[in-house]
């Protein structure tokens, strides 16, 4: 099982693919393959990984409490990805309720409230912590104003891998909140991307990220021998279907190679 075994593979990919991509894929064997792995992305959904890494934090902090009740604020009410925006306002959520629908659903109406609760400024403190490189929070989610007035969420393919070995390993977090998030994770319902041509044999922790224009995934993958980290961010392509091909080629052959296929 080796990387350099599928690189020539999703490197003809890369080649062929009309926008641009970049990728970062590691094992846990300490192997890695990359490509423009350093460059800033607009981050869509994938801000929402060190949003609920600082959430954790938190709560580890007892600045909030995950079983503490919340109710749903009209003014943090938005379109786009998630289910809060179609339900009342008298739904019974808890702030762990609202990080799971964050990544689960990639729900804009929680990760907006999620935002307000934990601080802008926080969030972003969060990343300098982690040690990310490309990634800021400047607006929230559906936020049109923000991006006319030239605000944006942004990362990169190698930030995303520095995030998601946050959750899996390391110390940052408290080992039992790393899991909580791994579970979360394990339970992503938007799965057309890097899991969408895996078999058996493994587990997949996943967070997309589209908007228009953009279309991200990023995967924790288990199996009994390995585990692998990867990040695959597109953005300018022609059609979303043309990234999902590739996203979903991708992690095909990291499958492949895991499973001693490739």
């Amino acid at each position: 099982m080796s990387l350099q075994t599928i690189e020539h593979k999703i490197l003809d990919a890369v080649g062929s693919f009309d926008g641009r991509i970049a990728y970062k894929i590691e094992n846990s064997d300490g192997e890695s393959i990359a490509y423009h792995e350093d460059e800033s992305f607009q981050s869509a959904s994938l801000i929402k990984i060190p949003m609920i890494i600082e959430g954790y934090r938190q709560s580890e902090e007892k600045k909030i409490y995950l079983n503490q009740p919340v109710t749903i604020p009209p003014e943090e009410v938005t379109g786009g990805s998630g289910v809060l925006h179609v339900l009342s306002n008298k739904v019974f959520l808890t702030v762990e309720d609202l990080l799971s629908l964050m990544i689960t659903v990639s729900d804009n109406t929680s990760t907006n409230m999620m935002m307000t609760l934990l601080g802008q400024d926080e969030i972003n403190q969060c990343i300098k912590d982690l040690g990310l490189k490309q990634t800021i929070l400047q607006r929230k989610m559906q936020d049109f104003k923000a991006l006319k007035e030239g605000r944006d969420n942004t990362i990169s393919a190698a930030d995303t891998i520095t995030c998601l070995k946050a959750i899996y390993t390391g110390d940052f977090l408290k080992k039992e909140n790393q899991e909580k998030i791994l579970r979360i994770m394990d339970n992503q319902q938007l799965r057309d991307k890097l899991p969408s041509q895996m078999g058996k044999g493994v587990k997949v922790a996943s967070k997309t990220g589209g908007i228009r224009g953009v279309a991200h995934d990023c995967a924790i993958i288990r199996s009994d021998k390995q585990t692998v980290y990867a990040a695959v961010l597109t953005e300018d392509m022609k059609t979303e279907e043309e990234s999902r091909q590739v996203i979903s080629l991708i992690g095909k052959w990291i499958y492949e190679d895991m499973m001693g296929e490739a």
